[in-house]
């Protein structure tokens, strides 16, 4: 039988990916995220979430009819790469460089099966960030929220709600490209329950303009070798 695993020990990526309508577990996994010298984003988020599925697919002892399926999210501004801040004073940092301005948040997932295969998709987002105050962003970074958070913020945080006017993939920038692990899990033969836009855009409360683009076009790579 099918079973597909989650590695990864995220509240808001198992929230996500219930949305697909199949069963799945999840269990952690740890890799060392810092980002290579001089590392373009979309190959250090690749390269991360693909080094998560090696690492998932050593620690679970897959079996035959299991998918494991990582991910992994960074925001970047002018090519410079924000993970999670250390502390609140790096929170500060970010969410102040990041303020009134446009940044993009890459994440990549990989569905890795039991003998090595490996697919692999990207999905990169402009996020417009509105220009908070201070007081604001003080009041948020006291709340604890951004400390697990690239970028050090959360799209989806009704108090803060730091992005204005968002154009792209909103689960994205959460954590979990629903759409994109969507076609990857059909180019590997699986079926997703239909109906997941609009299971998607009630649960988020946001009206995707980009998921019949992505549900329409190929994985980023199909068949390589983790």
């Amino acid at each position: 039988m099918f079973r597909l695993i989650l590695a990864s020990n995220s509240p808001r990526r198992r929230e996500l990916l219930s949305l697909l309508g199949l069963p799945f577990e999840s269990t952690a996994v740890e890799v060392d995220e810092t980002p290579g010298w001089n590392e373009a984003p979309a190959a250090c988020v690749t390269r991360l979430a693909q080094e998560k599925a090696r690492q998932a697919l050593r620690e679970v002892q897959p079996a035959d009819g299991m998918m494991l399926l990582t991910s992994d999210t960074i925001v970047a501004l002018a090519g410079k790469i924000y993970g999670k801040p250390a502390n609140a004073a790096k929170a500060r940092e970010m969410l102040t460089s990041l303020r009134g301005r446009e940044h993009s948040v890459l994440t990549a997932i990989t569905l890795a099966f039991p003998d090595g295969r490996g697919i692999t998709d990207l999905c990169e987002t402009p996020v417009p960030m509105r220009n908070y105050t201070d007081a604001e962003m003080d009041a948020y970074i006291a709340s604890g929220d951004p400390l697990d958070k690239a970028g050090a913020y959360a799209i989806q945080h009704a108090g803060f709600h730091p992005v204005d006017a968002l154009t792209g993939c909103f689960a994205s920038v959460m954590g979990l490209p629903l759409c994109h692990a969507a076609r990857s899990l059909t180019a590997a033969g699986i079926t997703v329950q239909p109906g997941l836009p609009a299971r998607c855009q009630q649960k988020l409360h946001y009206q995707c303009p980009v998921y019949s683009a992505v549900l329409k076009a190929a994985p980023l790579d199909q068949e390589i070798q983790l």
